[in-house]
């Protein structure tokens, strides 16, 4: 839910990331209110790109935007999203949460069994991460649906069904606030 995967020209734009982030700050607030720990999963690379994909490093080129660059506007969240006292900040340079950072610890030394998903982009960083967790054997991964987005709507559903196909809960913002969590 980074400015640069957000907002429309970013060199990383996803199409429907900028109509979830009312639902994300909705997530986020009923997850506090909950006393669900909150972890804000972000890229923040390297400016000259040494930590980026192979694929991604023509990006990175003198004359290039650099996305998610660290200390850059295009890395901060969009606005409305905060970071705030007791929540996490976990820096990831691929599209899983899990890959090659503390997360899967974090979260065991914290006793958290259960995932609830949010953000961009449904195909890449949400699945990669949903798939890991399962993988993991997280007993309940949830990705609320109106609270992710991919650059299509087509695109977004097809993942959301393979990702429901693996047993992972799909509610709207709606019913996720509705259930127990």
């Amino acid at each position: 839910m980074q400015k640069d995967f957000i907002l429309p020209g970013g060199p990383m734009h996803v199409k429907g990331g900028e109509a979830i982030v009312p639902n994300v700050i909705k997530a986020v607030e009923v997850a506090r209110s909950r006393s669900i720990p909150v972890i804000w999963v972000v890229r923040e690379h390297d400016p000259l790109g040494r930590d980026v994909e192979l694929f991604r490093r023509h990006l990175y080129a003198a004359d290039k935007p650099k996305p998610t660059s660290m200390g850059s506007v295009g890395a901060e969240l969009a606005d409305g999203l905060v970071i705030k006292d007791g929540d996490y900040k976990l820096v990831k340079m691929r599209f899983s949460a899990f890959f090659n950072t503390h997360l899967h610890s974090y979260l065991q030394g914290a006793g958290v069994n259960k995932l609830v998903i949010t953000g961009v982009q449904t195909p890449n960083c949400i699945r990669q991460t949903v798939f890991d967790a399962v993988a993991l054997d997280y007993h309940k991964v949830t990705v609320i649906v109106d609270a992710t987005a991919a650059a299509t709507p087509d695109i977004h559903i097809a993942n959301i069904i393979d990702m429901t196909n693996v047993g992972v809960a799909t509610p709207t913002l709606e019913e996720w606030c509705k259930s127990d969590g």
